[in-house]
């Protein structure tokens, strides 16, 4: 698809560690729905971002409607390099594209002993608390934290209820989703995979908040994390946001979809010795593990500690595959016309 050897590199690691923590709507099932995006020159193969703005501590970057992986990477490299010569790394990013999952680059923060945070904005599919239009995307807030622990602290999660990855999941697989993850446009639950995909890109059905329909369990919370994510993706760097995220313009021509991001790298030792605080965050995630458990419930996790889990279990049996997926992938290789490894599908 003329992606560069180096950057190819790139996206195959996001993407492949996203199925080693168990995230498989954004791992390999993702491959094909890049190559459309290619193709239908919603981005560009080869990235170039370049910088529009720089200081000791902060960065702005232009992708250049490149692949987000690409550019998500050097970002975060750059906000790691600032926060080691001055404590903190702030870099923003506009005209990027989907960059695969946000934990990523928080991870790559705390392999360098550092507190990472990274967050992005997307194409609108969640409806604002009291409305039916998807105004937001799934804006997903990831922040990583070494600890003295085999695996570190690591929250990914989107601000909507699942991810549009979920949606796409069950319906490959033809199964419905349960009631109060999406609505129609007249405001009521929509159960059916069928095209839910189709009808969120023409704003007739939405995902909902965290939090779900109205403010009585908290949705107006997930919407104001949504909104303060939106804020973090696009008022730094100038760049697009909200319903502008769309890949066709008010005459319905193909756009990019210029996608904002956010990396911010802490430096731990700039507040005291990393041994320390991995100590501290390492004593707090025992503590609420060891807690009292409810009623029929045999333990408690800590944001990470599954994804540590399956990975460990992945690396000793491979990757599972979905019949969807594999199905998927078989079309995009005659399409490519190249082969697939006996031993893989």
């Amino acid at each position: 698809m003329g992606v560069p050897s180096a950057d190819a590199g790139v996206i195959t690691d996001v993407l492949i560690t996203a199925d080693l923590w168990g995230i498989a709507s954004h791992g390999i099932a993702h491959l094909a729905m890049y190559h459309e995006r290619i193709k239908a020159g919603l981005q560009l193969p080869a990235s170039i971002p370049t910088i529009v703005k720089e200081t000791e501590t902060t960065a702005v970057l232009d992708g250049h409607n490149g692949m987000g992986m690409v550019i998500g990477q050097r970002a975060m490299r750059m906000a790691i390099e600032k926060a080691r010569s001055h404590g903190l790394g702030a870099v923003a990013v506009r005209n990027s594209s989907h960059y695969g999952i946000a934990g990523y680059y928080a991870m790559m923060a705390v392999r360098e002993g550092m507190v990472g945070i990274s967050v992005t904005n997307a194409h609108p599919s969640t409806a604002p608390t009291f409305g039916a239009q998807p105004m937001l995307g799934t804006n997903p807030i990831a922040v990583g934290a070494p600890t003295d622990e085999l695996f570190p602290f690591l929250f990914d999660a989107s601000t909507s209820i699942v991810t549009r990855g979920k949606i796409e999941v069950a319906a490959r697989a033809g199964k419905p989703i349960p009631q109060g993850w999406a609505i129609g446009e007249d405001g009521t639950a929509v159960t059916e995979t069928a095209g839910l995909i189709e009808q969120m890109n023409r704003d007739v059905a939405a995902l909902l908040p965290i939090g779900g329909l109205g403010e009585l369990l908290g949705g107006h919370k997930g919407y104001g994390l949504a909104a303060l994510v939106e804020i973090f993706s696009a008022a730094f760097q100038n760049g697009t946001y909200l319903s502008g995220l769309h890949d066709h313009d008010a005459e319905g021509n193909l756009q990019f979809l210029r996608i904002g991001h956010f990396f911010l790298a802490i430096d731990v030792e700039r507040f005291l010795p990393l041994a320390d605080f991995q100590r501290i965050v390492g004593s707090m995630m025992r503590e609420l593990r060891a807690s009292r458990k409810a009623p029929g419930q045999g333990r408690i996790y800590t944001a990470g500690e599954k994804a540590y889990s399956h990975s460990q279990r992945v690396l000793a049996e491979g990757v599972e595959i979905t019949p969807g997926v594999q199905r998927a992938l078989r079309t995009l290789a005659d399409e490519l016309q190249v082969e697939i490894s006996p031993l893989g599908l």
